[in-house]
């Protein structure tokens, strides 16, 4: 029979790997990514809750994970967090629920596929104010719920365009290099305030929004080809690296940047 002192320890341990009692905050969560982040920390003990526009595709999501982990709580919140009166409406929304935000997860992005010279100024206003503008302002008003909570931590969705070139378009590439100087930035500036900030920073990951890309046979092969693990990363394995960067087990990890992969940032000639 263990001793007290080491039934502790063993509850203490096991904790490290849990998300009891915790509210995480997900955007873009009723597909791809997002949802599997949301899936991923739930079945780790969090209340989630849920954002993004499509509210059919958002109740859908949330039954689903009610039904998978039982026990779990999931809220929603149909918004465009691109649109400032809406974001706001968002963090009203949260503190109606009188919930203690402990974790936000950033993970909402746009995409246009042109080369420099084709690119307008409404493009870049458009994927500058999603991927970045739109984050920036998101943790902004994360930032009181999470101070309060004093334990906290915000993971943010970048891409390996924002390390390296890739044929995503310069856009994307900019603001995602963005995203990841930002996290290093607020991991600095808000540490004192007990707030984690981190990024992960996925290859190509099978989702609605790189299944175009990935339908022609050459580029796919191409892709392939610059991937030492030789396959698509599926988007729970996304969610698996921003769960670990919520856990308490990760509390002495800030300013870092995982890369979700595949070794494609580590593959040389």
């Amino acid at each position: 029979m263990p001793s007290p002192i080491a039934s502790a320890r063993s509850k203490a341990m096991h904790k490290r790997w849990q998300l009891q009692g915790q509210t995480a905050l997900i955007t873009g969560a009723s597909a791809g990514i997002g949802r599997a982040v949301a899936h991923e920390l739930a079945m780790l003990g969090a209340e989630v809750l849920m954002v993004s526009r499509d509210a059919v595709a958002l109740a859908e999501a949330a039954a689903e994970i009610m039904e998978d982990h039982e026990g779990t709580v999931a809220r929603y919140f149909a918004a465009d967090i691109a649109d400032a009166e809406q974001r706001q409406e968002i963090f009203d929304w949260i503190r109606d629920l009188d919930l203690p935000l402990s974790i936000l997860v950033n993970n909402v992005g746009t995409n246009i596929r042109r080369p420099t010279l084709d690119l307008s100024e409404t493009d870049f206003s458009q994927i500058l104010n999603t991927n970045v503008h739109a984050l920036f302002e998101m943790s902004r008003l994360a930032h009181p719920f999470l101070k309060e909570h004093g334990s906290a931590c915000i993971v943010n969705i970048g891409s390996v365009s924002g390390l390296t070139h890739v044929r995503t378009g310069p856009l994307y590439g900019l603001s995602k290099a963005a995203v990841h100087q930002l996290s290093t930035n607020l991991a600095c500036e808000w540490a004192s305030d007990g707030i984690r900030v981190n990024s992960v920073a996925p290859w190509y990951i099978r989702t609605r929004r790189t299944s175009e890309a990935l339908s022609n046979p050459e580029y796919f092969e191409e892709v392939i080809s610059r991937t030492p693990m030789k396959r698509i990363g599926e988007p729970e394995e996304v969610a698996a690296a921003v769960a670990f960067l919520c856990l308490p087990a990760a509390s002495y990890i800030t300013g870092e940047c995982i890369a979700v992969d595949g070794g494609f940032l580590r593959y040389g000639f």
